[in-house]
C-alpha cells in the first residue's frame, strides 16, 4: 500500500474512481468539478497493484470564525474501489491528509458524511444541523409555508439568473445583511459565488436575484437535475411572498407536475419543518481554533488542561487558557499542571456548543475540576454555524 499526495497533473486520473463510487453524479456536474475544482484542491490517494485503489479530496476554502478569516479543507469524495474495501485505506488518507493540514495549522476541517459511523473513531463531529422545509407547488392556506404565515408581499420585483460579473454586489449582499448572524462560516467573496453560479449551472439549476429597483432584495440557488430544489434562500424583511412566488413560477417551468412539493434546504427559520445534522468537523490545530475564540470583556479566564488526542498527538499536550481584564481575545500555551483532562472530540462538542460541560462530566476519559469548568464556561462557544458547502 502506498499512500501519497497527486500531482495536479494527476488530479484527473482520479476522475473514473469517482465515476465507478458515485454513479450518481452526472456528466455536466463531473465536468464542471475537475474543470474548477480540482484545480486548486488536494487529492490523496492509495495505490496498490500498480493501480489508484482509493481516494480523499481535499477543497479548500476561507472560514470566518467570529471576525477571522482562517483557511479550511472541506473532505470530499473519500472513495474505495469494491474489492480493496475493508483494509484501512480511508483511514490510511485520514491521519496522512489530517497531518499535512496540522502542518499548516488550519483550526479545523469539515465534511458532510454518508454516514457518521464512519468518521466518529477519528473525532470527528456534528457541528451544523440544518433548517429544511418545502413549499407547496400551489398557494394553500396551511402548512409550514403560505401565503398567511409569509411575510407581505412586495412589488416590482424583477428576476434573472446571476451572472458571473454579478458575483461581487451578491458577496456585498451577503455581507451586509447575513453575515453578522453567524458565528462560524465560509467566506462568501465574488469567487465563491462564482463558483456557486458555475455549480449550480452543471446541475440544470443557477442562482436566482430577486430585484425591486434595481436593487437586490433576495437571492437563492437551485438545481433542477430531477425535480425542483431551492438551497439558502436569503432575502429581507417582507420579501418571503414574493420568494414563494418565484419558487412556484420556477417549478412551473422546470418542474414536472407530479412535483407537489419543492424541498428548501438551509431555509429561513419561519419555513423551516425540520433540522437535519448535516455537518461535522474535527479540531486539527487546537491553538488557532482555541485563539480564535472569545469572551466577555468583563470576564477574565484562567484555567489549563489536557488534550488527548489520538490521532493528532501533538495536540494532545497540557494547555493554559487565559483572558486579560478588558480584551475579549483568549490566549493559549503550553503549561505541566493541569486541573482536567478532556478528548478531542468532547472538546469540539463542548466549543462548537453541541454539549455542554456539564454534559461531558461522565463521558470515558474526561476529568473537570469545579473551576476548570467554571473557566471554560466563560468562552463564548461557537453555536452560530452557517456551513452548506456541498462540494
Amino acid at each position: 500500500m502506498v499512500v501519497r499526495r497527486l500531482d495536479k497533473s494527476e488530479h484527473m486520473a482520479t476522475r473514473s474512481l469517482w465515476e465507478e463510487v458515485f454513479s450518481e453524479d452526472t456528466k455536466a456536474f463531473l465536468d464542471y468539478y475537475y474543470y474548477i475544482k480540482t484545480r486548486e484542491n488536494q487529492i490523496y490517494v492509495v495505490e496498490e497493484d500498480g493501480r489508484l485503489c482509493s481516494m480523499l479530496q481535499l477543497n479548500p476554502y476561507r472560514v470566518r470564525i467570529g471576525e477571522k478569516e482562517f483557511p479550511s479543507d472541506y473532505i470530499i469524495a473519500v472513495a474505495t474501489r469494491k474489492p480493496y474495501r475493508s483494509r484501512g485505506f480511508m483511514g490510511a488518507l485520514l491521519r496522512t491528509s489530517l497531518e499535512n493540514m496540522y502542518e499548516r495549522r488550519l483550526p479545523f476541517t469539515f465534511l458532510m458524511p454518508a454516514a457518521e459511523a464512519i468518521y466518529r473513531p477519528y473525532d470527528f463531529r456534528y457541528i451544523y444541523s440544518q433548517d429544511t422545509g418545502e413549499i407547496p407547488r400551489r398557494q394553500a392556506s396551511q402548512g409550514r409555508i403560505s401565503e398567511e404565515t409569509s411575510p407581505g408581499i412586495c412589488h416590482n420585483v424583477v428576476e434573472s439568473d446571476a451572472r458571473l460579473w454579478e458575483a461581487e454586489e451578491l458577496s456585498e449582499f451577503f455581507r451586509e445583511h447575513f453575515a453578522p448572524s453567524w458565528q462560524v462560516c465560509t467566506v462568501r467573496d465574488a469567487d465563491y459565488y462564482q463558483t456557486m453560479i458555475l455549480e449550480q449551472s452543471s446541475q440544470k439549476g443557477g442562482v436566482r436575484l430577486l430585484r425591486e429597483d434595481g436593487r437586490l432584495r433576495g437571492v437563492y440557488a437551485y438545481a433542477a437535475e430531477s425535480g425542483l430544489e431551492i438551497r439558502e434562500p436569503l432575502y429581507l424583511e417582507g420579501f418571503g411572498k414574493e420568494f414563494c412566488r418565484s419558487v412556484r413560477e420556477l417549478a412551473g417551468t422546470l418542474a414536472p407536475d407530479s412535483q407537489e412539493a419543492i424541498p428548501v434546504y438551509a431555509c429561513p427559520l419561519e419555513f423551516a419543518a425540520k433540522k437535519k445534522p448535516l455537518i461535522m468537523a474535527r479540531i486539527v490545530y487546537l491553538p488557532a481554533l482555541l485563539e480564535a475564540m472569545e469572551t466577555k470583556e468583563s470576564d477574565t479566564v484562567e484555567c489549563s488542561f489536557a488534550v488527548i488526542d489520538p490521532v493528532l498527538r501533538k495536540n494532545s499536550r497540557v494547555w493554559k487558557v487565559t483572558s486579560r481584564p478588558g480584551e475579549s481575545q483568549v490566549h493559549i500555551c503550553e503549561t505541566e499542571d493541569s486541573e482536567g483532562v478532556i478528548p478531542i472530540a468532547d472538546l469540539t462538542e463542548v466549543l462548537f456548543g453541541r454539549a455542554g460541560l456539564p454534559d461531558i462530566r461522565e463521558r470515558d476519559g474526561v476529568i473537570l475540576s469545579d473551576h476548570l469548568e467554571r473557566e471554560l464556561d466563560k468562552i463564548i462557544k461557537l453555536d452560530h454555524v452557517w456551513l452548506n458547502e456541498v462540494v
